[in-house]
């Protein structure tokens, strides 16, 4: 920080500056973005904000205006509700170290000062991102990197601020935990809708600010579960997420499947398939059998003009020889003649 910053502090004091707040030293590496919050009284409402780059107030250059679109060097948000407008600087060099937050009046501008030590390597404040959202009634942790030292504080911008290792900024309790040398976390505990807003860290001289969102946490979406049973297929809608993992039966006191992914849908098309394959074969099966039953059963067939004996007698005629004759009277019968031969 330069040695004449506090002569600029005394400056601004006298002249009412203080009518903003912002943070007076924040680490940012080249080449990055940061956003730096500037909170005005009630009273500059409808004013228009803007952002001045140089060390010398008198000298300084306008770099944007609340009025303006945003463009290439960055943006400037007003937050009316929050008495808070927001300077968002792009592609941060090394040569951009002074910077006012000022506030058009008739007669003479509010503004104040901050710098922004600008670094090649890792800044020595840092946190993952600046704007983070907790819900009410919950816990918040945001954890910070540095590689300086000194006390680490939380604050709240514009209000009261927690020394290490714990204290309470606006009935939110705070606790400030040093897990290693070069990270801490900060935790807000049981989250209000009052919590929300604009708060920064310290550690040694350097500053990094964060803003916290505050939201009611939206309920949980009931699932649709898909309740099968050997008769009927129906979706039941539960009325809440214990429901959902209950599973209904169906008459008959019968357990009833429930899934609600499209597995369930594959295998429900496996096993009909398979059923439907089993009752294929057993068709074929039974075809089969029948159609070999009756070919065992079917008649010996004959040529034309001949006839089938189940029974055959043998009888020896006058001159001794020996003929077969048929069980039968039929006269259309042939008879073959058997030699004996001795």
């Amino acid at each position: 920080m330069s040695p004449h910053f506090s002569f600029l502090q005394l400056l601004t004091a006298l002249t009412g500056a203080w009518s903003l707040t912002t943070v007076s030293e924040v680490s940012v590496a080249a080449g990055s973005s940061i956003t730096i919050p500037c909170l005005y009284e009630p009273k500059f409402r409808d004013h228009v904000k803007y952002l001045c780059r140089g060390y010398d107030w008198l000298l300084c250059k306008y770099v944007m205006k609340s009025t303006q679109a945003p463009n290439s060097l960055g943006m400037i948000s007003d937050d009316t509700s929050q008495q808070v407008f927001t300077v968002t600087i792009r592609d941060v060099q090394t040569r951009d170290a002074y910077y006012w937050c000022a506030v058009e009046r008739i007669d003479s501008d509010m503004k104040q000062f901050f710098e922004l030590v600008v670094t090649t390597g890792v800044p020595g404040l840092r946190v993952d991102n600046q704007r983070v959202k907790g819900f009410v009634g919950e816990d918040l942790t945001i954890t910070f990197h540095h590689s300086n030292t000194g006390e680490t504080q939380w604050c709240r911008l514009g209000g009261l601020c927690v020394r290490w290792p714990s204290g309470e900024i606006d009935g939110t309790a705070v606790i400030i935990t040093l897990l290693r040398n070069d990270f801490f976390t900060v935790t807000m505990r049981t989250l209000r809708t009052g919590s929300r807003g604009w708060y920064f860290c310290t550690k040694g001289a350097l500053r990094m600010p964060v803003h916290i969102t505050v939201e009611q946490r939206p309920p949980t979406k009931p699932r649709m579960v898909t309740v099968l049973s050997p008769t009927t297929s129906e979706r039941v809608k539960p009325t809440s997420a214990s429901a959902a993992s209950e599973v209904p039966t169906t008459k008959g006191d019968k357990s009833a499947t429930s899934s609600d992914s499209p597995s369930s849908i594959i295998i429900i098309i496996i096993v009909t398939v398979s059923l439907v394959f089993i009752v294929m074969v057993t068709i074929v099966i039974l075809l089969v059998l029948k159609t070999c039953k009756k070919i065992r059963t079917l008649p010996a067939t004959t040529a034309a003009g001949e006839e089938t004996y189940s029974e055959v007698t043998y009888t020896r005629n006058s001159h001794g020889e020996s003929i077969r004759v048929p069980a039968s009277n039929d006269t259309h019968a042939t008879y073959s003649t058997l030699a004996t031969q001795k």
